[in-house]
């Protein structure tokens, strides 16, 4: 996969994932309009060019509230993020599935796990899920996307967050012909364990 190849899509209004970047930011700027007053930390996990943080960031009234990490391992990808990026967030170019990358910045008001879903297996799935339990702060927010192909594993996702101690605020309907979902942590932290490796991606996804 040619993932630069592939985020040229976003530039498609007509696109069903620029459609879906957008329903992702109106979920960040609902996340960051009920975050707790004080600094907002965040992270965003295989952030491609940092779109679903950066493009809210520009204009939203608690910009300068948040600090935030953003993973990529994409080096390009990541050096468009880097470059749009304003100083009080980083960028990161690594493996973005390795606990490693996100000691100072957890636990965290919101977590990003767009893109990840739908290119790795079951097993990772629930793993990256209960492995969020050590990047999220009481209330947190989770903003994850998955595709609504067949098999169409969205109602189980929300289970596995909702049996690991998250609530769902939302889900996007299934009419939409993309995943978004958005669930709130309401358990306790748990230590970030480092050396940890979440997942991996399946060629050609799954």
């Amino acid at each position: 996969m040619d993932w630069r190849v592939w985020h040229q899509r976003y530039d498609d209004p007509g696109s069903e994932l620029a459609q879906r970047l957008l329903t992702v930011q109106a979920q960040v700027r609902a996340a960051l309009d009920r975050a707790p007053d004080g600094p907002i930390p965040v992270i965003s996990l295989c952030a491609g060019q940092g779109r679903d943080l950066l493009g809210v960031l520009r204009d939203h009234p608690r910009a300068a509230d948040v600090r935030g990490r953003l993973v990529e391992l994409d080096p390009e990808l990541a050096a468009t993020a880097r470059e749009q990026a304003p100083e009080r967030v980083e960028v990161v170019t690594g493996d973005a599935s390795l606990t490693d990358h996100y000691g100072g910045f957890v636990p965290a008001e919101l977590v990003l796990l767009t893109g990840i879903f739908g290119n790795i297996t079951n097993g990772d799935i629930r793993r990256t899920i209960a492995g969020s339990r050590m990047f999220c702060r009481t209330g947190a927010t989770v903003i994850w996307t998955r595709h609504r192909g067949d098999p169409d594993l969205v109602p189980s996702i929300c289970d596995w967050f909702e049996t690991g101690g998250f609530e769902r605020v939302w889900v996007s309907d299934k009419e939409a012909g993309f995943g978004v979902g958005v669930h709130r942590f309401t358990g306790i932290p748990e230590p970030l364990v480092k050396g940890e490796s979440l997942f991996s991606f399946v060629p050609g996804g799954v």
